[in-house]
């Protein structure tokens, strides 16, 4: 059987991504692996609906209409309404990145990010996806993970990013058990040299892990031990918002 119509368009929408923005109609046909015709079909019906919409210079982007559907997703809308204001109180009091993040598969999904004028340069942004072992959160994470995912990711390569970040399985399990038993994760200079991530686990109403709160702080000037009270804090009021039982973990 052929492709489906929805598979198709699928791969149109891939086609954009945070350093591809905007592209042309050649470029989405040969970045999406399409016909120029079909591409040209889809892409208008995508564009009346207002998924994409068309820059004066004839390029595509992705429209508010979809940005306005995913939204909507129940991970990301409920949560992120009850930490805004934890976030809000943790980024007054260290005026650094303060980020919020779920798994998705073996990666980190960015739903929230605050940061300030004077706070220390990242790459990540709200939506963007990165490994699970180079992150603060995604050490969280994956630490409180099923052991299937664990392994999964343990067996990977591991992408390095720097000269700190972990790659090796057996780092990375002791760096997992690590969390588990103080309950936050700190990653120094795994995805850029200059930073420093002090992430804490959010839990629901069951108790179990559903996002990970993180500051990013300069690397070279910063003590992680001086910021863990502070995200565990944050970290623990959401989780209260949340529903999550008393006493939640460390």
């Amino acid at each position: 059987m052929g492709e489906t119509v929805t598979a198709r368009v699928l791969r149109v929408l891939a086609a954009f991504s945070a350093d591809r923005p905007e592209l042309a109609l050649t470029e989405l046909s040969r970045r999406a692996e399409l016909p120029l015709t079909t591409t040209h079909r889809l892409v208008r019906e995508l564009t009346q609906w207002g998924a994409l919409e068309r820059a004066e210079d004839g390029r595509y982007r992705v429209g508010l209409r979809l940005w306005e559907v995913g939204a909507l997703a129940p991970r990301g809308l409920g949560l992120r309404e009850s930490a805004m204001p934890f976030l809000e109180d943790l980024y007054e009091v260290t005026k650094q990145n303060v980020q919020l993040a779920v798994l998705d598969g073996a990666e980190v999904v960015y739903l929230e990010r605050l940061s300030g004028r004077g706070a220390v340069k990242i790459i990540t942004r709200i939506g963007g996806r990165l490994p699970l072992h180079a992150t603060g959160v995604g050490l969280v994470l994956l630490a409180h993970a099923d052991a299937e995912l664990q392994e999964q990711v343990l067996a990977a390569p591991l992408k390095r990013y720097t000269a700190k970040t972990i790659c090796g399985p057996d780092v990375l399990r002791r760096a997992l058990a690590d969390v588990r038993r103080t309950g936050v994760a700190i990653s120094d200079g795994q995805i850029e040299l200059i930073t420093l991530s002090v992430a804490a686990p959010v839990r629901g109403r069951r108790g179990e892990v559903v996002a990970a709160l993180s500051v990013v702080v300069p690397a070279e000037t910063s003590d992680a031990r001086a910021y863990v009270p502070v995200v565990r804090a944050a970290a623990r009021g959401i989780s209260r918002a949340l529903g999550a039982p008393d006493p939640v973990s460390r």
